[in-house]
């Protein structure tokens, strides 16, 4: 009998032991760093899109996020003073998104005219996109 409650408590204190590495070398990686090179979403929301003639084509009204990766810019065209305003979906890599140090500005600028961003598929707040 003593054989058998020794043979008990030596499974237990392995076991037991066995699940406590387990529980140390199992980490997950939660915060992260900002770098130099990031843009938060702040600078980017209400921020003008010109074209290579430095002329105002949109402005910035939202981002889209698909699986946590940036992959729409929602930007408006027409309409003054947030009536007869329409939200077109551009890629991100069609908007080139800078910082100038020298007037501490963010720029954003694409190769498109305010007539090609007229003509683009419509977005709409409508739905679970509601705002």
């Amino acid at each position: 009998m003593r054989r058998i409650l020794i043979a008990i408590a030596a499974t237990a204190l392995l076991a037991g032991t066995a699940v406590a590495q387990t529980a140390v070398t199992t980490t997950t990686e939660t915060f992260v760093t900002a770098k130099p090179t990031d843009v938060l979403s702040n600078n980017l929301i209400g921020l003008n899109v010109t074209n290579q003639a430095n002329e105002t084509i949109g402005e910035i009204k939202d981002l889209i996020l698909s699986q946590g990766d940036l992959s729409g810019y929602i930007v408006s065209v027409g309409g003054f003073l947030g009536l007869g305003e329409r939200y077109v979906i551009v890629r991100p890599s069609a908007v080139k998104v800078s910082y100038a140090e020298n007037d501490n500005k963010w720029h954003a600028v694409m190769n498109a005219t305010k007539d090609q961003l007229k003509s683009a598929p419509e977005f709409k707040y409508e739905g679970r996109w509601k705002r």
